[in-house]
């Protein structure tokens, strides 16, 4: 059985593809030890530290991610692995784990950086007012 999922964060946009297999876990063609900085990797691997890690061993995961940078990707990523384990698995319990351990697992985090307005350098800030 083959279970496409996505992941969101700020505009990254992570695809999965989960398939029953050995343990393969692939992020744009490049297997997931090779992830660079650690901090990503790990984060994109939690999936698997909740769920235990023998899970790992019955399912190929290819991943297509772009947008955004290295810690948005690394979010979105873990967003798609969560879900695509879940629905590949049917598993209610395993579900229920996510939500407990952390929502942004099974749902997107949809906050956006809000878009820079005249008037100043940033979206709220403004330029320093002089007098004299």
């Amino acid at each position: 059985m083959v279970t496409n999922t996505s992941g969101k964060k700020k505009t990254a946009v992570a695809r999965a593809t989960v398939r029953d297999g050995d343990g393969r876990i692939r992020i744009n063609s490049q297997p997931v030890e090779l992830v660079e900085p650690e901090m990503a990797r790990l984060k994109m691997l939690e999936p698997f530290r909740i769920a235990g890690d023998d899970l790992r061993d019955d399912v190929d995961i290819d991943v297509t991610v772009n947008g955004g940078g290295f810690s948005g990707q690394a979010d979105a990523v873990r967003t798609a692995l969560a879900r695509g384990l879940v629905q590949h698995l049917n598993d209610a319990e395993l579900r229920e784990a996510y939500m407990q351990f952390d929502r942004s697992l099974l749902v997107n985090d949809v906050r956006q950086s809000e878009p820079k307005k005249w008037g100043g350098p940033g979206a709220r800030a403004r330029y320093q007012k002089s007098y004299r």
